[in-house]
């Protein structure tokens, strides 16, 4: 599995399907059916290089029929086109905090057995679980055999959905995943840590040495995540985000320092102490008139389960949360500036053509986009240069 392939689905939401499939006239829809039917028999090869066998194939494939109502749910993505202070409120709720807390005083012990093992803290391990799933709440009903299935035959050009239906095949060959626990997200994820049938090969892990049970074991669920979150570099001695308060009149000469040189700019911790080393990068999702964080190695780490800061900076603050952090001290702005996904792909061409940005123009704001916009206001003499797009920088680049 390459990284990020757990959650490389998320990444396509964004794409969309919509159009791609035929709802109308029944003479279409059985056109459309057979023509899947046909599709599916051309994965055989795929599927028997895999080690599938034919009966296992066959047995699954009789009677797939396309999801026609998976257009309809992968158009959108709140952790991108959200404002990333709306998502973070709803992410970081206090009932879901509450939750946390609670399930840390259920699971104590076995939270300290995964933390010694994994060397994951027990609060991050709840913060995924709350956020892929809601404590399995929200795990998603769909056959994810058939998401695969239409998903695949739709989209061609993401081989992803192919390979994972591929591998979905291998899982109910091998008799490692029951056929009626196959439910989750449009996408094909299952279970409460929302793991990619090729996630679940490499990550699921049990507890008790019977097989992976990511869907009612409590203790597989928490140990298949810390697993995914180790195998993927976390580091137990480094933290992953930290809320700063910045000096007065910072103009932000850098996004990148290490921890050493943001002590020496000024920039304090909100609460307790600023770590002392390690390289950090300063984001300030809502400009410098909002809440300030240092982003630390393991915060990259977190976006392997998710590349998206929206996601990734709520998921660290909800872990500090139910840790028993107290709330942002810097209250978000009353009216969010969150620029449509056009505006935000205009800001990259326009930065790209400059020799700022090197990426795609996808409406998708991250570092790169972020260090772009630095750069930018650094040149023109903008400052605070915090790397936030606002109205007037998309006006700007326009004049220019």
């Amino acid at each position: 599995m390459q990284r990020l392939d757990r959650r490389t689905a998320c990444f396509l939401m964004a794409v969309g399907c919509a159009g791609l499939i035929s709802c109308g006239a029944e003479p279409a829809q059985a056109a459309s059916d057979a023509s899947f039917a046909g599709f599916l028999q051309t994965l055989w090869p795929l599927a028997e290089a895999r080690g599938v066998h034919r009966a296992t194939f066959d047995s699954v494939i009789a009677g797939l029929t396309l999801d026609p109502s998976l257009p309809k749910t992968s158009g959108g993505q709140a952790e991108f086109d959200k404002p990333l202070q709306s998502y973070f409120k709803e992410a970081v709720s206090a009932g879901r905090i509450a939750q946390g807390r609670q399930a840390a005083a259920t699971y104590a012990d076995i939270l300290r057995s995964l933390e010694s093992r994994f060397g994951v803290p027990g609060e991050i391990l709840l913060a995924a679980w709350a956020m892929e799933s809601d404590f399995g709440r929200s795990r998603g009903n769909r056959d994810i055999v058939r998401s695969l299935a239409t998903q695949a035959y739709t989209r061609p050009d993401r081989p992803l959905f192919r390979d994972e239906f591929v591998e979905a095949l291998l899982l109910l060959d091998q008799g490692q995943v029951d056929r009626t626990r196959m439910t989750g997200s449009w996408a094909g994820a299952m279970g409460d840590p929302q793991f990619m049938p090729s996630a679940f090969r490499k990550y699921a892990v049990s507890a008790s040495g019977a097989a992976p049970d990511i869907w009612t074991s409590p203790a597989d669920i928490l140990a298949s995540i810390a697993n995914f979150l180790k195998s993927e570099g976390w580091r137990p001695d480094r933290p992953w985000i930290k809320e700063v308060v910045l000096p007065q009149g910072f103009a932000i000469p850098t996004l990148h320092a290490s921890a050493g040189a943001w002590a020496g700019f000024g920039v304090r911790a909100a609460s307790g102490a600023l770590p002392s080393d390690g390289d950090a990068a300063l984001f300030l999702p809502s400009g410098a008139t909002g809440p300030a964080f240092l982003l630390f190695e393991n915060y990259w780490i977190i976006k392997q389960y998710n590349n998206s800061d929206s996601y990734a900076l709520s998921f660290g603050a909800l872990a500090q949360r139910i840790a028993g952090a107290p709330p942002l001290s810097t209250a978000w702005p009353q009216m969010p500036v969150n620029l449509s996904r056009t505006d935000k792909s205009f800001v990259q061409a326009r930065l790209a053509a400059q020799g700022l940005y090197q990426g795609a123009a996808d409406g998708k704001f991250g570092p790169t986009s972020r260090d772009a916009i630095h750069a930018y206001q650094k040149q023109v003499g903008i400052s605070p240069a915090d790397g936030f797009a606002t109205p007037a920088l998309v006006k700007r680049l326009r004049a220019d």
